[in-house]
């Protein structure tokens, strides 16, 4: 496979879509409407996190390595412009980067979350995501490795993989990150989300979530490491890649994760069988190019960095 792109959303409660369901008259505000859904809940002894289909897509962030060698960062934002979500804007940009490129897709509890809401809120939303259905219908290669199948690897949920698909065995993206050295979450967590947004913080998730999948991103390297598609040369080669995209950002949030991300130490390493890479890159093929257009969701964070800027 050519490209990567792991991925992280955050959502907050779709209040409309409540409404809806509820059937409840336009006097009550949206805090009514909110409170009398948490009510109902606790009384059926359910907690307040909302069913997929009922989380709103606020941010989509995206740290996509392309097959020329660069690494960009870059998020699509709900801004809500004249009032209107952007909902469906968002989640289609997301699915365009797949079309156009067709990367390999990384995430941490991407399967139990992050994609059936983005599938069952782009269903509402009118997106029209065709390579990302494509289970070989289309593409023959497709029908033994699609982005849909648990068991295939066109989409990797790192969370899932790692657990052996056994959900006993999950463990959280801040644990793991930390544990290999990595910066972990940093600012708030998923609980606080739908307060930030309430208070019109929405940049700051924006930030939070795009250091969530700079997480997944550095894991998936780790990972790469540890099933031998990198040598211990490459894998320096891409965190060093990755810590020069961070330092390029230059903005508070990626200051503070920068700050708390050590140098990685390289253990001294067995040499490399015969069958392993000796150029220390990712296993993949393809030349499609980052995307170099602009989007038309309203907030963007965005930085190339080709890799021949790493020395040697």
């Amino acid at each position: 496979m050519g490209s990567v792109l792991a991925f992280d959303i955050e959502t907050i409660p779709d209040i409309e879509g409540l409404r809806a369901l509820r059937g409840a008259p336009s006097t009550l505000t949206d805090a009514q409407v909110y409170a009398a859904e948490i009510a109902d809940r606790k009384e059926r002894g359910k907690s307040d996190f909302m069913p997929l289909h009922l989380q709103r897509v606020l941010v989509v962030s995206c740290v996509f390595r392309s097959t020329r060698g660069g690494l960009q960062v870059r998020s699509f934002v709900d801004g809500e412009a004249d009032g209107r979500s952007q909902e469906g804007e968002v989640i289609q940009q997301f699915f365009d980067r797949i079309e156009q490129h067709r990367p390999q897709l990384v995430s941490w509890n991407g399967g139990g979350f992050d994609l059936p809401v983005l599938q069952q809120r782009g269903l509402r939303q009118g997106v029209v995501a065709g390579k990302y259905w494509d289970m070989g219908d289309d593409d023959r290669e497709y029908r033994y490795n699609s982005y849909i199948s648990r068991y295939h690897l066109r989409h990797i949920d790192l969370m899932d993989l790692l657990a052996m698909y056994q959900p006993r065995g999950n463990a959280p993206l801040d644990a793991m990150a930390k544990l290999c050295g990595f910066p972990g979450k940093l600012g708030m967590d998923g609980s606080q989300v739908y307060g930030a947004y309430l208070e019109g913080r929405t940049d700051e998730i924006r930030r939070y979530c795009e250091t969530d999948a700079m997480n997944t991103y550095l894991l998936w390297l780790r990972f790469e490491k540890m099933r031998a598609r990198l040598d211990t040369t490459g894998y320096a080669r891409e965190i060093g890649l990755a810590r020069e995209a961070v330092t390029a950002l230059d903005q508070p949030h990626w200051r503070e994760y920068l700050g708390a991300w050590p140098v990685e130490a390289m253990p001294d390493m067995p040499a490399s069988r015969p069958e392993e890479s000796a150029s220390g890159e990712l296993a993949a093929t393809g030349t499609e190019p980052v995307p170099q257009g602009t989007t038309t969701v309203v907030e963007t964070t965005e930085i190339y960095i080709e890799s021949s800027s790493i020395r040697s």
